[in-house]
């Protein structure tokens, strides 16, 4: 599937979920991208299984960074890579790669247990926060895996669970990267036990998840006004200033041209600096771009090169 078509299929995912459901399921692993190693990848997430992706270099006396990717609601890991083209980058690093899937809802569709904004729409008790987490010890179990470099990246839903990730486990977490999420809330349910690096991208005219925050829309299919409420790009990334204790005033920095339908250099970036423990804060707002830009083949890079400036000190 070219990447292309894949913008198109998760935007119709997203839009009204299909006749057929998502494509791919929880088995769906993220497979693809280019220079693995075959015989060094393997399945982990028991009964929930996800291939784990090896970069061909992998040397077991040199511990490699760690990358999950977390789908949006509706698609699947396999699809989401090839949205970000990020299995590829990854591998070309030398860091190992997996793309899990979430459990499947009433409707047959993929999903993350994040905040009650997005998108447990079922009530379900599913425990996805200790299933990525396990997943990321089971890898670590297998692998040499630096500690001070796992990392995590997340679209829609998944930058929810991303989000959360850091929010609940930054003792695990050194960084994510997301898209078109937002943090819970409830601040109470966000108090990291230390610092976590953050790069949250977001359109201005995202109408599925809004660029200044508003209310869940239940299913994605029908509108709901008084749903739980999530915080807008601005908020989610000023707590994370806050958390980790960033100066208040953003560096600008020259604007970024990654919406291939948008003319120009249309995403402006504001660098947080002098963040504690090393870490790093950035809203990268995209004028003009939607809840699923159409990024340049460039950006799988583009987001692990970030990640990988930003480990654990």
């Amino acid at each position: 599937m070219s990447k292309m078509a894949a913008t198109l299929v998760i935007g119709a995912l997203i839009a009204a979920c299909g006749d057929d459901g998502p494509i791919g399921g929880a088995g769906d692993g993220g497979a693809g991208g280019s220079g693995g190693a075959p015989n060094l990848d393997f399945e982990a997430g028991g009964d929930r299984p996800v291939l784990v992706r090896v970069p061909a270099g992998y040397d077991a006396a040199v511990p490699a960074p760690l990358v999950v990717l977390l789908h949006g609601y509706g698609a699947s890991g396999g699809l989401e890579d090839v949205y970000f083209e990020l299995s590829g980058a990854a591998l070309e690093r030398g860091v190992v790669f997996a793309a899990p899937t979430g459990t499947m809802d009433s409707l047959g569709r993929p999903f993350w247990n994040a905040t009650d904004a997005c998108c447990n729409f079922d009530g379900s008790d599913v425990d996805d926060l200790g299933y990525l987490v396990d997943l990321t010890e089971e890898i670590a179990g297998n692998l040499s895996i630096d500690p001070k470099r796992i990392y995590f990246v997340g679209h829609s839903n998944g930058a929810f669970m991303s989000h959360r990730l850091a929010c609940e486990r930054a003792d695990v977490v050194a960084a994510i990267a997301v898209l078109a999420g937002a943090l819970t809330a409830d601040t109470s349910l966000c108090q990291p036990s230390e610092p976590v690096s953050v790069l949250h991208l977001h359109g201005t005219l995202d109408d599925t998840i809004l660029y200044e925050g508003g209310t869940n829309v239940g299913d994605f299919s029908t509108t709901v006004t008084d749903g739980p409420p999530y915080p807008g790009a601005v908020e989610t990334v000023a707590r994370w200033v806050e958390v980790d204790e960033c100066n208040a005033t953003p560096e600008g920095d020259a604007p970024l041209d990654l919406d291939v339908t948008i003319d120009g250099s249309e995403t402006i970036v504001d660098r947080y600096g002098g963040c504690s423990a090393g870490t790093g804060v950035e809203l990268w707002t995209i004028e003009g771009g939607s809840h699923i830009p159409v990024f340049g083949d460039a950006i799988g890079g583009v987001l692990m090169d970030w990640l990988l400036a930003h480990p654990k000190k």
